[in-house]
């Protein structure tokens, strides 16, 4: 636990929501199941093991030591969540959560939920990925499938995009998007679907064809997704959706499956996507096995074939 009590001794105020101690990347031996997120003004301390009661005194000790050296006077808020199978909790260590909770990142907003269930509303590795989105989205129609609460449509938007169409399964999530939207001062330009896209594609292929598609879904959602039968489908349906020399952003949170099960999915499904990069993740999550983390590619689709000389 040393390595987690040194990055607590190191942290700052932060005015954006990031991670700031990465134990599950492997970097530091025999912390990894420990993972530490700020989601201003509140610390977010999850395990994945169960974690005796004298732990969490010596950890809420060392926080409260390092927040009265760089914050006196501020509160000390923190969270602690264990995140292992039979023993889940979420329990409010010190201090207060703001409700609503909002946070920032680069620019943008978002609402979160830290006291509730295993995802905050803002996935924090991400976050290059929003920022690709923004440097790409202008004057773009975009396609946002499964957009959980909706942020890739919030940093389009601020992008330059000119519509965004957000589609998930999940109404409650699409209400906390719908939310988002308004937070940041975009009261229009965004659409949003309560739909399964393996049911039907007819409202999402009329709605084309999009310069850039998002595709970020969960790696196993019984019910809902499995990426290793459902990615296929999927990409099959990207050449239609996409407008010559549209872009793809293709992503895959998941450990066991490596950057060429995407690549292989995708050439056996549309050939004719180029690929041009798969993006960095943030250097917070820093892997010892990159192969393992966040994996996000960006495919285009060809130009417009030149017309025949008469």
């Amino acid at each position: 636990m040393q390595a987690l009590l040194d990055a607590i001794a190191r942290i700052e105020p932060s005015a954006d929501a990031q991670r700031v101690f990465h134990g599950r990347g492997g970097l530091h031996p025999g912390n990894e199941h420990w993972a530490l997120d700020v989601f201003p003004p509140v610390w977010l301390l999850t395990s994945f093991k169960p974690v005796a009661e004298e732990t969490l005194a010596l950890i809420h000790n060392a926080l409260a030591e390092r927040w009265a050296q760089v914050a006196p006077g501020e509160p000390l808020n923190w969270v602690f969540q264990c995140r292992h199978e039979g023993h889940n909790e979420t329990r409010l260590m010190a201090g207060t959560v703001p409700e609503p909770h909002v946070v920032s990142e680069r620019g943008a907003r978002f609402l979160v939920h830290v006291l509730k269930g295993q995802n905050h509303g803002l996935f924090l590795d991400m976050a290059e990925g929003r920022q690709w989105v923004r440097e790409h989205a202008e004057g773009h129609k975009v396609l946002n499938l499964f957009a959980y609460t909706c942020a890739f449509s919030v940093v389009a938007l601020q992008g330059g995009a000119k519509h965004v169409v957000n589609v998930d399964m999940s109404s409650g999530a699409m209400a906390i998007g719908q939310q988002n939207h308004p937070i940041n001062a975009l009261p229009g330009g965004a659409s949003f679907l309560v739909h399964d896209i393996f049911k039907t594609w007819g409202k999402i292929t009329r709605g084309g064809p999009y310069g850039m598609v998002i595709v970020d879904p969960p790696s196993f959602q019984k019910g809902s997704f499995v990426a290793t039968k459902d990615y296929l489908r999927l990409m099959r349906r990207l050449p239609d959706l996409l407008r010559p020399a549209g872009r793809v952003l293709l992503c895959l949170n998941a450990p066991e499956l490596s950057t060429a099960f995407l690549q292989e999915q995708m050439r056996e499904a549309a050939p004719e996507l180029i690929f041009e990069q798969r993006l960095p993740n943030p250097e917070a999550f820093a892997d010892a096995s990159p192969e393992r983390s966040l994996k996000v590619l960006v495919y285009r689709a060809p130009p417009v074939p030149p017309k025949a000389a008469p």
